[in-house]
Parts: C-alpha cells; sequence; structure tokens
C-alpha cells in the first residue's frame, strides 16, 4: 500500500504513457498507473480486449489500440468488421503488423495502400515505424518508433530538417539496477535486434545465465533498446529523448504493471 507520502516509480520516470500487452495482464490495470495514455499492444484477435475494458479505460485515461493494417479485422481494404467495436474516444495506433501474430496470407499483404486507406478514416492515429520508416512518414500523423541506439541522434536530424511532427517512442523498461533482472526481463529482446544479434556468439544465453562476450554484449544492449535503471535514471533517460525532440515516451513494463507500481523508494 503507498501512503501519502509515497510515489509511483513509474511517476518518477517522466514517462508520458504505458504500453500494456493484453496476453500478460488485464489491460484494465492501466487505469491505476499515473500516467496520461494507455497503448495497448496487439497479440493475435484472441487477445484483443472487450469493447467494455476500452470504454471503461477511456473514461479516465488516452487509449491507443494496436491495429494491424494486415491483418483481417483491421484491414481497410479487406475486413475490417473489428473497427465497429472500437469505443468512442479509443484512438488507433497503425502498424504493418508483426508476422508472428498473422496468416501467411495476411503478412503478404501490401502494406503501404493500407496504411494509407487507414489513415484517411483515423486522421489522429500514430503510425509505428519499424520496418516501415519511409510508409511511415510519408502517411503522416504521430510517428511511433522503437527505441534504438540511435533515436536521440535520429531525433535530432529529424528535427534539423525541419520536421514539426510528432514523435512517440516505444521503449520495454525495466525499474532496475541489477543487471541479472534487466537481462532475465529484456535480455532476448534485445537479442533479437539486427546489429545486437549479429556481435552475439552463436547459441549463446541471452538472459541472466549469460556468460563473457554475451554477457558483455547483452548488458549493454539492454541499455540501447530499453531503459533501464532506477526510477531516477530512467528519468534522465527520458528528459534527453524529449530534448532531442520525442514528444512522448511510452514505457511497457517488461517485468509487468506491478514494477511500474511499487513504491519508487523500493523500485530496485
Amino acid at each position: 500500500m503507498l501512503t501519502e507520502t509515497d510515489e509511483h516509480a513509474v511517476a518518477r520516470t517522466g514517462l508520458d504513457a504505458a504500453a500494456l500487452k493484453p496476453a500478460e495482464c488485464d489491460v484494465s490495470r492501466g487505469a491505476d498507473l499515473p500516467v496520461d495514455a494507455v497503448a495497448i499492444d496487439y497479440e493475435g484477435r484472441e487477445h484483443v480486449p472487450e469493447p467494455d475494458t476500452l470504454a471503461a479505460l477511456a473514461e479516465n485515461k488516452q487509449v491507443y489500440l494496436t491495429t494491424p493494417v494486415r491483418a483481417d479485422g483491421y484491414d481497410p481494404l479487406g475486413d475490417d468488421s473489428l473497427l465497429a467495436d472500437l469505443p468512442e474516444g479509443v484512438r488507433r495506433v497503425l502498424v504493418a503488423g508483426h508476422g508472428a501474430y498473422l496468416s501467411e496470407e495476411e503478412a503478404e499483404r501490401a502494406v503501404a495502400p493500407r496504411i494509407g486507406a487507414a489513415r484517411e478514416t483515423a486522421p489522429d492515429a500514430w503510425v509505428g515505424t519499424e520496418g516501415v520508416e519511409r510508409l511511415a512518414m510519408a502517411a503522416g500523423g504521430t510517428q511511433y518508433e522503437l527505441l534504438s541506439r540511435s533515436t536521440a541522434r535520429d531525433l535530432r536530424a529529424l528535427r534539423a530538417t525541419g520536421f514539426d511532427g510528432e514523435v512517440a517512442v516505444y521503449a520495454p523498461t525495466v525499474l532496475t539496477d541489477d543487471t541479472d533482472e534487466a537481462l532475465d526481463a529484456v535480455g532476448a529482446y534485445a537479442a533479437r535486434r539486427r546489429p545486437v544479434a549479429r556481435a552475439l556468439p552463436d547459441g549463446a544465453a541471452t538472459d541472466a545465465a549469460a556468460t563473457d562476450r554475451a554477457r558483455e554484449v547483452l548488458s549493454a544492449a539492454v541499455h540501447d533498446f530499453a531503459l533501464v535503471g532506477n526510477p531516477d535514471a530512467v528519468r534522465e533517460r527520458v528528459d534527453a529523448l524529449r530534448e532531442a525532440g520525442a514528444d512522448r515516451v511510452v514505457g511497457y513494463p517488461a517485468r509487468g504493471v506491478d514494477d511500474f507500481l511499487r513504491p519508487a523508494d523500493r523500485s530496485l
């Protein structure tokens, strides 16, 4: 229980929004988080939250639901039947869709015309940029991109060209200084990023069991591709991203929602 003088750990980080995975948690817990917005990831049609759940969450939070434009139910050039269930006030995040959650037929669908068509009916949607950066920029809207080791540099370059659109940065977040806990939470995630995968020895463990060269690579990589550290350290990184040009920073609680909700002074 928090006392009147306690503060949730996530409040100290300065994050603007939390990203929740419906296969991992009850997304209605987003109402308890001291952030303005909740972004809900897509993990397959069977995990899409019920409309009543989304509507209740939207009463007190800005809610952004990831809708893969290649997936049946969200395809603006085909079956878009799930859009009819979206409650008023729930905004969309337009993405191509991860292959792990698409059928073979869905994965073969063209992305560009679908992003463009979806933007026509959802002009306030965020547009996910991993792998479709040029398409996203052409489509307009809030650019929603994954944190990487070059994000701050890329943002500064983008702003220097005169781009004045909104940019939101998504980052797995682990509120701990413990390297083993960080590796258990986001080591495998970092290992999937291309430059990290190239640097890792074949067959190396990607969690706290990593040793030698693999541990060295992963210990650095989790800080490149995630927000890792105590809440004040994460706040410094969030502030640096904003200074570089990010409008919002969205944190995914990689160790679960409780990691964000624990008291700040006991967040390690």
